[in-house]
């Protein structure tokens, strides 16, 4: 059983193996209605770009077929390969076992429900290669999905750029295509808390964006509004220590404002001692807003606590429990 956290060269090959030009790679949970056809178009896409590719699947503990399914395309062909994790670790940690399993001078990363299409592969190696850039990934311009999802969406964006000392490029998609040494670089990274855009931002490199239109959804996204609000407050935590300043900030405001207060309702008093009444009411008024204020305070540094918590554990973001290559790969 393999542990899974990223380290230097953890991409590599054993210097038997030969260097494929390119590998794809797509996380697979609840995916079994769309892997037919995913990997007929995804093999005739990186076919047409190069023969020498090998297309990497990532079972994310599906409780569906997904995985079975893999295993019999990959009986078929010998350019496929299977990465079943142990349970389910979520999107971001999948991505990543996938990352450190492809083996390929460049990397093509895509969502396997086909919103994001396997023949943009072609476009976005062509741009890598007249631009020179690292990476090229990919860009919605306007979000999809019902009106609350979208009006979320690009809020969630907005906050975290504007929390974040880390800056990335509004609805940012999984697909993008990466070179070596970009892909080796990422999984030299420690962290825990995984917020890929945040990360693949972060590490530099020239990265080029490409506006893509992204096709229907064909079922419902696995991401429920508890898990958008989670990756959320896991982005925003994972890239700055704003909140934290922030807390800061506004309790020194707060402090200010009542000792202003006080002042004044001190010298009105004394001036007009009878045209005010400092009774419970304004007591109790007090005693709940910094209550409140005070409770979500701790709630912050707890949530920052729980990272550092979480980070010093040292425990790996995903367990591999097989790996399914083609013995010729390995």
């Amino acid at each position: 059983m393999d542990l899974g956290t990223p380290r230097p060269g953890a991409g590599a090959m054993s210097e038997a193996a030969a260097v494929p030009e390119l590998s794809v790679v797509t996380t697979l949970y609840r995916s079994e209605a769309h892997l037919p056809e995913f990997h007929r178009r995804m093999a005739a896409a990186a076919g047409a770009v190069t023969p020498d590719y090998e297309i990497v699947y990532v079972d994310d503990g599906s409780p569906d077929g997904s995985a079975a399914l893999v295993r019999r395309i990959a009986d078929a062909d010998p350019r496929v390969a299977l990465v079943e994790l142990s349970r389910n670790f979520g999107h971001h940690p999948a991505a990543v076992a996938g990352l450190a399993q492809a083996r390929g001078k460049r990397v093509f990363i895509l969502d396997v429900d086909l919103e994001e299409q396997p023949e943009w592969l072609a476009d976005f190696a062509a741009q890598m290669d007249a631009t020179g850039a690292d990476v090229v990934f990919g860009v919605s311009p306007a979000r999809t999905g019902t009106p609350l999802r979208r009006l979320l969406g690009g809020a969630f964006w907005r906050l975290f750029n504007a929390l974040s000392d880390v800056k990335v490029p509004a609805n940012p998609c999984t697909v993008r295509i990466m070179s070596r040494r970009y892909v080796d670089a990422l999984l030299t990274l420690p962290d825990r808390n995984l917020f890929l855009a945040g990360s693949y931002a972060w590490l530099g490199f020239r990265q080029e964006p490409r506006a893509v239109e992204k096709g229907r959804r064909p079922t419902a996204s696995t991401y429920t509004a508890h898990r958008l609000i989670a990756l959320f407050i896991d982005a925003v935590t994972s890239f700055t220590s704003y909140p934290l300043r922030l807390i800061f900030g506004t309790g020194v405001l707060i402090a200010a404002m009542a000792a202003l207060a006080g002042t004044g309702l001190v010298a009105w008093k004394l001036a007009q001692p009878d045209a005010i009444e400092l009774g419970w009411p304004s007591i109790m008024v007090s005693i709940w807003f910094l209550g409140g204020v005070t409770i979500c305070f701790l709630g912050v540094i707890g949530i920052y606590l729980a990272k550092i918590f979480n980070e010093t554990k040292g425990r790996p973001i995903y367990v591999v429990k097989a790996l399914h290559r083609h013995r010729g790969g390995e």
